[in-house]
């Protein structure tokens, strides 16, 4: 059996990822995944895997699945509003369909 989901996806420093983890647990989501992220965008290159002064500075994929697309839009708003101004970071949204619902 298959659910349809929303993918909420924030790639960001690192050093936001615990303040990042309270929206999103307080806004409900029953989850999420983080893995080290590297690449180019407006603010130059970050890379990954590569030896750094602290590992604060480096950058990171949340990945959360919601059941709807109203809570994942209220968490990106939220994070948008509190850290993008002054960090770096990309929010983006997809339609994602859930193959193991029975765990979502």
């Amino acid at each position: 059996m298959t659910q349809q989901a929303s993918k909420l996806v924030i790639v960001t420093e690192k050093l936001l990822l615990k303040k990042i983890i309270k929206i999103i647990d307080a806004a409900g989501a029953s989850g999420y995944t983080v893995v080290a992220a590297g690449g180019r965008g407006s603010r130059n290159v970050r890379s990954s895997g590569q030896p750094n002064v602290s590992e604060d500075y480096s950058n990171i994929k949340i990945e959360v699945l919601t059941a709807n697309r109203e809570l994942a839009q209220q968490i990106s708003d939220q994070i948008s509003v509190q850290f993008f101004n002054d960090y770096s970071g990309i929010i983006y949204l997809c339609n994602a369909e859930v193959l193991s619902a029975h765990k979502f």
